[in-house]
């Protein structure tokens, strides 16, 4: 594989984002930044860099939908656009979609505690959606299919930090494009977000992230190409490193009940005391996962009250 990284600056907390162009049978690009005009220049120079133009770009690629990743596909008029079936409902803006979005953010914030007059200001899908692009995918990439023009190169779906996360191996190499799944300096946040099947209720993500982080685990990767920060090559000891950390910070939340039973915003406030507030969806999810987490592996249990509300206690 020909990989040539194009890094992107993104209005985000998290700085630049990675795109990477892929010369095999086609000219591919993973993941495109997000629509915003220094993005797209960023995009222009960087594939003329790597010696192309933006029109010989045959195939867009995404790794998942958040905004900082999906957002160009419009520059690519002729080209197609492939990833998991999850985007496409980002990609067409899709009103019904939305509204789904919007109910299920609402609920699952009553449901864990937060107040009704700050629940419909927390929800902030359509803001979200702003620098997401909006062609739809012409091809639907499933779990262990073969990335056209790239013989080998297998997309793998590896949910937990967005529902519609793909990495994509290559056999013949043995180098991964592995998205926002493992980074250099931060641990990705694994998001609360509806499932495509609405009977499923709130999936765990940061369970399916674990379950994804062991199915890199047990690919034999030589280097991977990360959404943000620099590549990677020590993939066993970093995922051994992280889910440490997880399961420290899982104690310290575990440490905050003593005797009480507590919702899952009284927990954040607690364990995120000077930034819950301005960063409440950020928290809640990173929160929800430490509960998910020490649920899963009995130390505590829930249980929902005549309200409909989750309350959270120490075994």
């Amino acid at each position: 594989m020909s990989i040539y990284k194009i890094e992107i600056p993104t209005p985000y907390e998290v700085g630049d984002v990675n795109a990477f162009v892929v010369k095999g049978d086609a000219l591919t690009i993973f993941d495109v930044g997000p629509k915003t005009t220094e993005a797209y220049d960023a995009l222009k120079w960087g594939i003329r860099a790597a010696g192309f133009d933006m029109r010989d770009i045959e195939q867009v690629v995404l790794t998942h939908h958040h905004p900082d990743h999906a957002g160009w596909v419009d520059a690519f008029p002729n080209a197609e656009i492939l990833g998991h079936a999850y985007n496409d409902k980002w990609l067409r803006h899709d009103e019904d979609f939305l509204r789904y979005h919007v109910q299920f953010y609402s609920e699952r914030l009553f449901e864990h505690g937060v107040p009704q007059q700050y629940i419909q200001p927390s929800v902030h899908v359509r803001r979200e959606i702003e620098l997401v692009g909006e062609r739809p995918l012409t091809q639907i990439l499933n779990d262990g299919d073969e990335v056209p023009g790239h013989p080998g190169l297998k997309a793998i779906e590896t949910l937990g930090h967005a529902q519609s996360h793909l990495i994509f191996w290559d056999e013949n190499t043995h180098d991964v494009i592995g998205g926002d799944l493992l980074l250099e300096k931060i641990t990705p946040n694994p998001l609360i977000e509806p499932p495509l099947d609405r009977t499923l209720g709130r999936t765990k993500s940061l369970l399916q992230y674990n379950e994804s982080l062991e199915t890199l685990r047990r690919l034999p990767v030589k280097k991977m190409y990360t959404g943000h920060g620099a590549e990677l090559e020590n993939i066993p000891d970093l995922i051994n490193k992280r889910l440490e950390r997880q399961h420290q910070q899982s104690l310290k939340v575990c440490e905050l009940f003593g005797d009480e039973s507590l919702t899952a915003v009284q927990v954040t406030k607690r364990f995120y005391p000077s930034i819950f507030q301005r960063q409440l969806g950020l928290t809640l999810s990173k929160t929800l996962g430490y509960l998910d987490y020490l649920e899963a592996n009995n130390f505590i249990t829930s249980t929902k009250n005549e309200e409909g509300i989750y309350l959270f206690q120490r075994k």
